[in-house]
């Protein structure tokens, strides 16, 4: 059974190095840390009294997976979640914030269960997931996997320059889409047609 450190472990691969996207609104960032986070946090790396690009270089792996456990994990209380829910929303909450919880919230709405959409983990919503995972677990794991699937379609409808994270050049599924789906039963992969299909409307 993967340990909380092993799924972050597993968080910053799939982040990867350096990358200072003007496309990404996360700005400047290293194994997944950005440089909001950091001047969010006051982690000045350098000791230069200012946080900026050069502490993002500094960011390691291991710092990295501790910014993710203590602020993506136990911060938001991940950990109140049933086991086999953990791992997708901890990578999505790294991702994208409280959006994470968020979708979580509103798939719960959809299931029947009364669940403020705020973007907080709290007793009613730690309720509501237990509750619809003793369901059927593993329908419940795919369906926030494809709930989460959806987040970064929508998103990048909306939002032109993102439409690189989830469509290839070449036209192939992207890094959201590949990484939503990594948490999903093969199965309800999309195939490279329904992939083609959802996307066209994007030229």
């Amino acid at each position: 059974m993967q340990t909380v450190r092993d799924i972050a472990k597993s968080i910053v691969v799939r982040e990867g190095g350096f990358v200072n996207d003007p496309d990404d609104p996360g700005g400047a960032t290293k194994f997944g840390v950005t440089i909001h986070t950091l001047r969010r946090l006051g982690m000045d790396l350098n000791k230069d009294g200012k946080v900026d690009l050069r502490d993002v270089k500094k960011v390691t792996q291991e710092l990295a997976i501790d910014v993710f456990i203590k602020y993506y994990f136990d911060g938001p209380s991940i950990s109140g979640l049933p086991q086999a829910l953990q791992p997708s929303v901890f990578d999505m909450y790294v991702n994208a914030g409280s959006n994470a919880v968020k979708i979580l919230q509103r798939l719960l709405g959809q299931m029947g269960f009364q669940v403020v959409v705020d973007g907080v983990l709290g007793p009613q919503s730690f309720a509501a997931a237990v509750a619809a995972y003793e369901k059927a677990p593993t329908q419940m794991v795919d369906a926030y996997g494809i709930a989460r699937r959806n987040y970064y379609f929508n998103l990048a409808d909306r939002r032109p320059p993102s439409r690189k994270y989830a469509r290839t050049n070449s036209g192939k599924k992207g890094g959201w889409i590949r990484r939503a789906e990594e948490f999903i039963t093969p199965k309800y992969h999309l195939s490279q047609g329904e992939f083609q299909k959802r996307v066209a409307a994007w030229g």
